[in-house]
């Protein structure tokens, strides 16, 4: 089933993001944390890989691994430097495991290699949604969406223009990059709204457990934060560390979550970081203030 069918079948969900072990020892302990987080019922699960399509064939093996499990497995798909027949074989290889949804990216090189996008098949999601809408109508696509306008975007009004094409180009739904502002959500539901999309865009939401690890997840992701959290969290580490760090962030996570519900976001993704614990201890935040 596609993913956009379970979304307007149901209320308000989670949905989970993980990432493949590099290391192929550690996938016991991976299989065991996503079965820990069975309990949240999830409407669907994603599965990333690296840069450049690095991990491409362990994140096809653990979807179809999840689809066998009774998950409904969707697959990260970049198309940075692919080429048309390389796209179509794995698609067929998702599509033959019982992996009938993806995430449509356009991606970013391997840092040791150079792209100059013009050249490439597939310059932008969008040219890789169309080819999928068109190749394989079967399929669900989801595509991201940038609170904080992606790095290489001139400006927010031609971040959310993109974000529109791509939609508007065969996928279902959207899911957004990480942020800690409910108001920056619902001002980009707007915003998308204006431009004409109606599809779904589902929030994405971070548990945080350090310092450490929000700090790695900023420099990647390039989103923001309220300055007064970052502050405190500062704070919390100098005072308390990770401990304090981590229950602070659970207790911000929590009622983030529950502003947006509130709000009408169809449902949650979870990034999840592989971390059973903090994910669960954040839903039972949830449903406590919820109660």
């Amino acid at each position: 089933m596609k993913i956009i069918d379970r979304i307007r079948n149901s209320g308000p969900f989670y949905s989970l993001e993980f990432f493949p072990p590099k290391d192929r020892s550690q996938w016991p302990r991976f299989f065991q944390t996503a079965e820990k987080l069975r309990t949240l019922d999830p409407l669907f699960v994603s599965v990333t890989y690296g840069a450049g399509g690095h991990s491409q064939e362990n994140t096809l093996e653990i979807t179809t691994l999840f689809a066998h499990e009774g998950y409904c497995p969707m697959a990260h798909l970049t198309c940075v430097g692919a080429l048309t027949e390389s796209l179509t074989a794995y698609l067929h290889k998702l599509a033959d495991a019982g992996v009938y949804n993806v995430l449509a990216l356009r991606g970013d090189p391997p840092k040791d290699k150079m792209i100059v996008w013009d050249a490439c098949e597939f310059s932008y999601a969008s040219d890789l949604v169309s080819f999928i809408h068109r190749k394989f109508p079967f399929l669900g696509i989801g595509v991201a969406g940038y609170l904080t306008p992606h790095a290489e975007s001139p400006s927010f009004a031609a971040d959310r223009r993109a974000t529109a094409n791509k939609l508007n180009a065969g996928s279902d739904f959207c899911i957004t990059q990480l942020f800690f502002d409910p108001r920056e959500y619902f001002e980009y539901v707007e915003q998308m709204r204006l431009l004409g999309v109606t599809k779904p865009i589902v929030p994405g939401v971070l548990p945080i457990q350090s310092m450490e690890s929000l700090r790695r997840v900023l420099s990647l992701s390039a989103c923001s934060m309220p300055a007064k959290f970052f502050l405190d969290l500062e704070k919390a580490d100098r005072e308390g560390g990770q401990a304090a760090v981590r229950e602070l962030g659970l207790v911000y996570a929590a009622k983030q979550i529950k502003a947006l519900l509130d709000g009408g976001a169809p449902g949650i993704h979870l990034y999840t970081l592989n971390m059973a614990d903090l994910c669960l201890q954040l839903a039972d935040r949830v449903r406590n203030l919820q109660e």
